[in-house]
């Protein structure tokens, strides 16, 4: 059995940061670097589902084998999905297209991939949709995290991404999943809400799920169905900020399949995370000694509730 399969299109992505830039496409991925990060923190069996294109489909099958990742992929795309990124000095990013995938099949779940304790939906650029995650929830008994990025991005002008949100459709997709997780900008994207705390029950009265709304090094926001929990963020420097949403998720889901407390997942998912952005592209370390001793440092710091 899986301990957790994402659900996403890989991207291999160039980033630019005031502090740091790739050296070419790197492997990336709200699926895959959840997936990295799960592994890396002591999860075992890692499944990976998406499409991808002839061009990077050899190097994704050799990184998915140094990672200890088993994908399964439609190699059929004329291309592989990618952005070009570039943050400026405030955290803002811009995000260009490089290439788009195609779409995920049901029939890239086969009944092994089915066998799984968690699913990560991380879509990138629309290749999940509501008839794939109704076949999710029918197929499986695993329980279902969603990051519902690719779910509200489209195609603007001269290729960068916007930003757009179906209401009728995602309130119909959040009401199939046990979690989600927007940042804060998708979130009120998604809930026409600026204020995260108004936008979080928003999200929570959608579908009940046990919601997240991300807020960069503000920390995160989590509404478990009867308290919202304001968790903060380890204070450090931001190298790169791409993945760190990525990997709150998959460390996320890594604690809650160990404790079965939101709370608890959400300090180490936040610890994990900072992590994250001290660093750039998939070779990202995960020590867990240290992600435990910066989520013991969270938890002390950790006070603020409000009645739901």
């Amino acid at each position: 059995m899986f301990d957790i399969v994402g659900i996403g299109n890989p991207v291999y992505d160039t980033i630019i940061t005031p502090f740091s830039r790739t050296d070419g496409r790197v492997l990336s991925g709200c699926s895959t670097n959840a997936c990295l990060a799960a592994k890396r923190l002591g999860l075992t069996r890692i499944g990976l589902v998406g499409s991808i294109g002839p061009d990077y489909a050899e190097k994704f099958q050799r990184d998915m084998t140094k990672y200890g990742v088993e994908a399964s992929v439609d190699s059929s795309s004329p291309e592989t999905g990618g952005f070009h990124l570039i943050y400026d000095a405030k955290g803002d990013r811009t995000l260009d297209i490089l290439g788009i995938a195609g779409k995920i099949s049901a029939k890239n779940l086969s009944e092994e991939f089915l066998q799984s304790r968690f699913f990560l939906v991380g879509p990138i650029m629309g290749e999940v949709d509501l008839e794939l995650i109704k076949f999710l929830r029918s197929s499986t008994s695993g329980k279902i995290f969603l990051d519902p990025q690719g779910l509200i991005r489209l195609i603007g002008p001269e290729k960068r991404v916007i930003h757009r949100c179906n209401q009728e459709e995602f309130s119909r997709i959040v009401k199939l999943v046990d979690f989600v997780k927007p940042n804060e900008p998708e979130s009120e994207t998604i809930t026409g809400q600026k204020d995260p705390v108004v936008a979080l029950r928003r999200l929570h009265e959608m579908g009940e799920a046990v919601s997240i709304v991300t807020l960069a090094e503000r920390g995160s926001l989590l509404l478990d169905g009867t308290t919202v929990h304001r968790i903060p963020a380890f204070s450090t420097r931001a190298i790169d900020p791409t993945g760190a949403g990525d990997v709150y998720a998959g460390s996320f889901i890594t604690e809650f399949s160990r404790t079965g407390k939101p709370l608890d997942a959400a300090l180490y998912a936040s610890a994990a995370a900072s992590l994250m952005v001290e660093q750039v592209g998939p070779d990202f370390q995960m020590p867990q000694k240290t992600v435990e001793s910066r989520r013991d440092s969270l938890r002390k710091r950790y006070t603020a509730t409000d009645a739901a």
